[in-house]
């Protein structure tokens, strides 16, 4: 049924089952928490993107004592 890809009616039946699971007032919610998720990321991955790794600490604890 799935083989690697997600069509129509593959999505139709999650959506079916998370609003069988979860019911319809959770389910907004959820969607919400999953926006606001997925901006918080886009910020921070735009944020350390600019920044150039200027302030990026070594790995290894000992690199500075050399």
């Amino acid at each position: 049924m799935f083989g690697g890809k997600l069509g129509i009616p593959e999505l139709i039946l999650l959506a079916g089952i998370a609003l069988l699971f979860f019911g319809p007032s959770k389910l907004g919610d959820l969607g919400k928490g999953l926006g606001d998720a997925i901006n918080n990321f886009r910020g921070a991955m735009k944020e350390g993107s600019g920044s150039g790794n200027s302030n990026a600490t070594p790995t290894d604890p000992n690199a500075e004592k050399k």
